[in-house]
C-alpha cells in the first residue's frame, strides 16, 4: 500500500509539473505573440507586402524556446491578430508560419544558432515567399500577369534577414550568459 501511495504521489507531482510547464509555455507564447503584433507597427512596405522584422525575430525566439509546433501556432495567431487589426496582410500567414516551423525543427535537431537562423530565412524567404504568390492571386486581387511567381521572395527575404539578425543577437547573448539553458530547463 505504501508503494502504491508513493507511486501515486510521484505521478501527481509529475502531472502538476507538466501543467505548470504547459502554462508557462502558453504564457510565453502569448507574450511573444503580443510582441509580434505590437512590433508590426514598425513595418515597411516592399511591393504589396508589409515587411515586419519583429515577427521574424519572434519566430526564431519562439522556435528556440518553445519548439516548432508552438512557434507555428504563435506565427499563425500573430498573423491572424495582425490581419484583424489591419496591421498586416494575408501574406503574413505563409511567411510567419513556414519560417517559425522550419526554424523550430532545425533548432530541435541541431541546437545550433546559425542553422536555426538559416532555417527561418529559408522557411520565410523562400518557402513563404513562394506560397505568398497563390495567396495574393487568389485572395488579394493581384493579377497573375502583373506579378511573377517569385515576386514575394525578395521582400520576404529582406524582412526575415533583418529579424533573424536581431533574434540571433538576442539568442547569442542569452547563450553566452547561460540564461538560455536556464530558460529551456524551466520549459521542459
Amino acid at each position: 500500500a505504501c508503494r502504491g501511495f508513493a507511486a501515486l504521489r510521484l505521478y501527481d507531482q509529475e502531472e502538476s509539473q507538466m501543467k505548470r510547464n504547459r502554462t508557462l509555455r502558453l504564457t510565453l507564447a502569448a507574450l511573444l505573440i503580443a510582441v509580434a503584433v505590437v512590433g508590426s507597427l514598425f513595418s515597411f512596405p516592399v511591393f504589396s507586402s508589409k515587411c515586419s522584422p519583429v515577427q521574424h525575430m519572434v519566430n526564431v525566439i519562439c522556435g528556440v524556446l518553445l519548439g516548432p509546433w508552438y512557434a507555428f501556432g504563435a506565427g499563425f495567431l500573430a498573423a491572424l491578430i495582425r490581419n484583424l487589426l489591419g496591421l498586416g496582410s494575408l501574406l503574413a500567414f505563409p511567411g510567419s508560419m513556414c519560417g517559425s516551423l522550419l526554424c523550430g525543427f532545425v533548432w530541435r535537431i541541431s541546437r545550433k544558432l546559425l542553422p536555426t537562423l538559416v532555417g527561418e530565412v529559408f522557411g520565410t524567404g523562400i518557402i513563404g515567399g513562394l506560397l505568398a504568390y497563390p495567396i495574393a492571386v487568389a485572395f488579394m486581387g493581384v493579377s497573375s500577369a502583373s506579378v511573377g511567381f517569385t515576386a514575394y521572395v525578395v521582400p520576404f527575404l529582406i524582412s526575415t534577414v533583418v529579424g533573424s539578425i536581431i533574434a540571433g543577437a538576442i539568442i547569442f547573448a542569452l547563450q553566452k550568459n547561460g540564461t538560455l539553458n536556464s530558460m529551456m530547463s524551466r520549459l521542459d
